[in-house]
């Protein structure tokens, strides 16, 4: 199954660099956290063209509302989460936390954002609908890196890198209810939590994992060394990851470890992506390590 790209690089007018990116399959929209130019780049998913870029902060993480494409971005060492209205790509509300923010998720039934806390030990839940700070999340370990909600339980499931290991915290106290070592990998950097198949995916180091949601471990693989974001499209059970420049596709299911299907050499710089839900095409951003400036480009995962 190869992957082909739909078009070549796309300069990005101003330079930055890049963190996380999220796809809003339904409305039609891809995000990524541009955060050397304090801004939320958006592009038109079907086009390809950019829309806006949005000044935010220096930001990391981003979420969206999937009903009303809302969008809320996680500002870096400016210490804010932002909501953005999706029609007029303004920021309408920010809020304060008390720490540096890295990735975040949003729980759509509950109304929660989830903001960790870049190399902290915290992770500050918002809530959407008044935008205040509803809580904080004391964390093992000093070095978060990535969580995903569980739609069914609504428990968190986070990354903690410097520890090795994976922990769950209650969506409702608002307390870790789980912590397990992943020894199997030294630094675990991105998760995803497969909704169909009720599993986590861990990886780092070379080694990709599959834990059940009770934090047991079912399966474990070979995977790139390096890889920064993946990103899972629910519906296919595909996961398309990011690490040194390569966009590594993996194929989840519910008896056996993620089986790798394709990969990709984009260009030196890659390191986080999204998959779009609706048609399977890979968004990866990158800045070029040469300074030639910033890119964004489209793949399609061809059968």
């Amino acid at each position: 199954m190869p992957i082909v790209p739909i078009a070549p690089p796309q300069p990005v007018p101003v330079s930055g660099g890049f963190d996380y990116v999220t796809v809003d399959a339904v409305h039609r929209r891809v995000y990524a956290a541009h955060g050397g130019y304090r801004s939320l780049l958006v592009l038109d998913a079907d086009s390809g063209s950019i829309v806006a870029q949005v000044r935010v902060g220096p930001m990391h993480g981003v979420a969206f509302d999937p009903a009303s494409g809302t969008v809320y971005t996680g500002n870096g060492d400016d210490k804010t989460v932002s909501e953005i209205d999706p029609k007029t790509l303004k920021v309408t509300r920010t809020v304060e936390v008390d720490g540096i923010i890295d990735a975040i998720a949003y729980d759509a039934a509950n109304g929660h954002i989830y903001a960790d806390e870049d190399d902290g030990t915290r992770i500050f839940v918002i809530d959407a609908k008044t935008m205040k700070q509803i809580g904080v999340v004391t964390l093992p370990g000093h070095k978060p890196e990535y969580l995903a909600v569980d739609p069914q339980t609504h428990d968190v499931y986070q990354n903690i890198a410097n520890t090795a290991e994976l922990v769950t915290v209650d969506g409702k106290t608002l307390k870790v209810k789980q912590a397990v070592k992943t020894p199997e990998m030294t630094n675990n950097h991105p998760l995803q939590y497969d909704a169909g198949f009720k599993q986590i995916i861990i990886a780092g180091n070379g080694v990709m994992s599959v834990y059940s949601q009770d934090l047991k471990k079912k399966y474990q693989t070979d995977a790139p060394n390096g890889i920064d974001q993946c990103d899972l499209d629910q519906a296919s059970h595909m996961l398309a990851c990011a690490s040194r420049g390569t966009v590594t596709v993996f194929k989840t299911s519910a008896s056996g470890p993620p089986v790798k299907v394709a990969d990709f050499m984009v260009a030196p710089g890659v390191h986080t992506l999204a998959i779009d839900a609706k048609t399977q095409n890979i968004w990866a951003v990158w800045a070029s390590p040469k300074g030639e400036g910033d890119f964004v480009q489209r793949l399609s995962l061809k059968p």
